[in-house]
């Protein structure tokens, strides 16, 4: 009796107790939660005027990279230093420093970039036309030729918005023509297309999606017409092989004897396109050795 008494009590005290702490846990003041401090933003871009280099370099961070990476982009005009996810960015902008003289170097030999305004020469479907902007009325850009027969571009209406009715004159134009050479080619190889649209890409031509749908660079209008005719081949040429497999290379010189000069030309002469007008957006690069972590 004495021993069932005793563990009675104890088996008491402990359920009371307990009843104890969970009553102070329920009524104890929530702690307030300590609101986590956000880390700066880092700088999108360096600035190395100090090496005397006035073009901001751009910061890329990849989490393929395993290296510091310096880049001219021919398209963009720009630097592009490109670093791990977890690389530092003192190490990297020493990096930078350290290769200012091939920067600078690199940066020379860009060709200079060429505003849509009156005075400028651009090609257009391949012969470089001078732009003027007499102030005319009308709606309207004029093709014709001046006086020493140089090909020109007459761009209507205040002079102020000459680059802008440029390029919508240009990417009518561009539509007009690819367009043209879509339907042609949908006609010989018996397919259809859903859609064609034109962009202003850096670091593709032309593409065509698994649902038939065209996507074409507008500045194509300033190519030769054969790299125009070439590209619309080419991406029509997927309608039937979604891939770049011999087959589809097959195809492809069945349908134009153009492969070969206008690849070469876009590899050569394509990058300097994204030279004219607004340099708002990388293709083709420069490499600098890469350097190891």
């Amino acid at each position: 009796m004495v021993f069932r008494s005793f563990l009675h009590d104890n088996l008491h005290r402990q359920r009371h107790l307990g009843e104890a702490m969970i009553l102070r846990f329920l009524t104890r003041p929530l702690s307030t939660p300590q609101k986590a401090v956000a880390k700066p933003p880092e700088a999108a871009r360096l600035c190395l005027r100090h090496v005397g280099i006035d073009m901001p370099i751009e910061i890329k961070r990849s989490p393929r990279s395993k290296r510091y990476a310096l880049r001219i982009s021919l398209t963009r005009r720009a630097i592009v230093l490109t670093l791990p996810l977890r690389g530092d960015l003192k190490k990297a902008t020493l990096f930078a420093e350290r290769h200012a003289d091939w920067i600078r170097q690199k940066i020379d030999q860009l060709p200079q970039a060429v505003p849509l305004i009156a005075g400028s020469v651009v090609p257009f479907r391949g012969v470089p036309h001078h732009i003027k902007a007499t102030g005319r009325r009308g709606a309207h850009v004029l093709i014709g030729q001046d006086e020493t027969g140089m090909a020109i571009l007459d761009v209507p209406g205040d002079p102020v918005f000459c680059a802008r009715r440029l390029r919508d004159f240009f990417q009518k134009q561009a539509r007009r023509d690819l367009q043209k050479a879509v339907d042609h080619y949908a006609q010989i190889m018996d397919v259809k297309i859903t859609g064609l649209t034109l962009r202003d890409s850096k670091s593709r031509w032309g593409s065509c999606s698994a649902a038939g749908r065209l996507n074409f660079s507008w500045r194509l209008i300033m190519a030769p017409p054969f790299v125009l005719d070439y590209l619309a081949a080419h991406e029509m040429a997927h309608r039937k092989e979604m891939n770049h497999s011999a087959r589809f290379w097959t195809l492809l010189d069945r349908l134009t004897p153009h492969v070969a000069a206008a690849e070469h030309w876009l590899k050569t002469e394509g990058p300097s396109l994204h030279r004219y007008g607004d340099q708002q957006s990388t293709a083709n690069t420069l490499d600098l050795s890469t350097e190891e972590i």
